[in-house]
């Protein structure tokens, strides 16, 4: 086997390295698809109420965005092959306690789970790239990996809806135990080790634990108060919440070797484009989620149609992606980052048209989804290389994986906080009345966000096009377009 660092792309070696990589990486974001897919019926299933169903969500994205930056420090310390194998395997015998889970407690306990060995595997796919193969293939290899990895994102909404429909929403977690089968025996057979050699061997656990208690107490505090009302208790909890993660924030601002290095944010562009990441992120991950019921409860489709109203979305940013961020190498990244989320909120309002009496599939649901897959292909590729280009070299890992947890919270408190702010609570969204005008309050708050994403970047954001590691923008995690991996 051929060390790290000098692997030519076009060996045998190569290809099994881009193998396991995508087929771990394409596991995590059918996985992701597919859940917002089977939670209405889940909620059939197991009679379970809108909290337990925004926790089947939640408890997945509350590990991962707790414990993302962790994983990626384990394997620069551990060794990246080590780990990314140790994530691999958890996250497949988590999907077979998903698959078999006898009530919906069990399930959200195996989705937790999850979401610990999606923490451990989705750093180390990327870092597995550029830390193996020679740079001169690294571009290149990237660009595969982000193509097949989007390809699996596309083919989620059609694999799942199908199984969940014809099958059963078991069957959808169990489809990832093959993935891993395959992806385990390419990465013993291909993928060598890899390290950080120079970090420093101290992992900084208390972060972790403080940022991954701030994360829990304000989605418990905040779903809670989604059944219960604000009380005393929901709001001693999500209380609680916001200072323990100011806690974080000082206890970081004082470590020599921080989880989440706050330097970074003294770059006004860089907090920006993470500004932005967190409200068009969460407006995204609450649509997505409040959408696909709403075209079950009120317009009466069942899971694979569902599911296919999201897949313009995935094509989308397939396809243009790509352009999007050559027209940022030209035109500077404000442009598409401030239209991106325009066209965006215009396809939110497009989707409110959609009810019990106005629901025909190719007039009312897959135009607003293409114009909502137009906006986020605008925003996307441009949004990420600007992330990437805002921090010097020896930053871009760190900047990739506080961009992507910033993604998840932001997906994890609107998926906590928007159904009860919107009267989405109990089991009262079985009602497609009350669905329907919970949808419409919840899109009015996401079209909010969005604009406010767009605001953001006009205030920190330069006009002229970075110098940006090329590698870093074809990177892009395809899964961070929605609640997913």
């Amino acid at each position: 086997m051929q060390s790290a660092g000098n692997l030519p792309l076009d060996s045998r070696q190569g290809r099994g390295v881009i193998a396991a990589t995508v087929l771990a990486s394409g596991m995590v974001f059918l996985d992701g698809t597919i859940a917002n897919v089977a939670v209405r019926r889940i909620g059939s299933d197991f009679h379970a109420d809108l909290a337990s169903l925004q926790w089947v969500l939640n408890g997945y994205t509350l590990a991962l965005a707790s414990l993302i930056l962790l994983g990626g420090s384990l394997g620069d310390h551990l060794g990246r092959r080590r780990v990314f194998l140790v994530g691999v395997c958890w996250f497949a015998l988590a999907s077979l306690c998903c698959a078999v889970a006898p009530n919906i407690g069990t399930l959200v306990a195996a989705r937790v789970l999850q979401g610990i060995g999606g923490a451990l595997l989705t750093p180390g796919s990327l870092a597995l790239i550029q830390a193996t193969f020679r740079r001169a293939d690294r571009g290149r290899a990237v660009g595969m990996w982000s193509g097949m990895s989007g390809t699996a994102a596309a083919a989620g909404p059609l694999i799942g809806g199908y199984l969940v429909q014809h099958a059963s929403w078991r069957w959808a977690f169990g489809l990832n135990l093959p993935f891993a089968v395959v992806a385990v025996v390419c990465c013993l057979r291909s993928v060598p080790e890899s390290r950080h050699t120079g970090i420093s061997r101290q992992l900084d656990l208390t972060g972790t634990m403080l940022v991954a208690a701030a994360l829990a107490l304000l989605t418990y505090g905040t779903t809670l108060a989604g059944s219960d009302g604000w009380n005393v208790r929901t709001l001693g909890l999500t209380a609680a919440g916001l200072l323990v993660l100011a806690g974080f924030v000082w206890a970081e601002s004082r470590r020599a070797h921080p989880l989440l290095p706050l330097r970074l944010f003294g770059n006004r562009t860089f907090a920006g484009s993470n500004l932005m990441t967190f409200t068009t992120y969460g407006a995204l991950s609450a649509v997505l989620f409040l959408f696909v019921l709403q075209l079950q409860v009120s317009a009466g489709y069942g899971p694979l149609v569902a599911g296919l109203a999201s897949l313009p979305l995935s094509l989308l940013m397939l396809l243009l992606s790509p352009r999007a961020g050559a027209l940022t190498d030209r035109l500077g990244p404000r442009l598409p980052m401030t239209i991106g989320p325009v066209i965006v909120a215009l396809g939110i309002a497009l989707t409110m048209r959609v009810d019990a009496d106005h629901h025909n599939f190719f007039l009312d649901v897959l135009p607003a989804m293409g114009v909502f897959g137009l906006g986020m292909s605008f925003l996307v590729a441009p949004l990420t290389a600007t992330v990437m280009g805002s921090v010097p070299a020896d930053d871009v890992g760190i900047a990739s994986g506080v961009n992507n947890a910033v993604s998840r919270t932001a997906g994890l408190l609107t998926i906590a906080v928007l159904p009860p702010l919107a009267g989405l609570s109990g089991e009262k969204y079985r009602i497609p009345a009350v669905m329907t005008h919970g949808y419409r309050i919840a899109a009015v708050i996401c079209i909010v966000l969005m604009l406010a994403g767009a605001v953001a970047v006009l205030l920190t954001v330069d006009r002229e096009p970075a110098a940006v590691d090329r590698t870093g923008q074809a990177g892009r995690d395809p899964a961070a377009a929605g609640p997913a991996g």
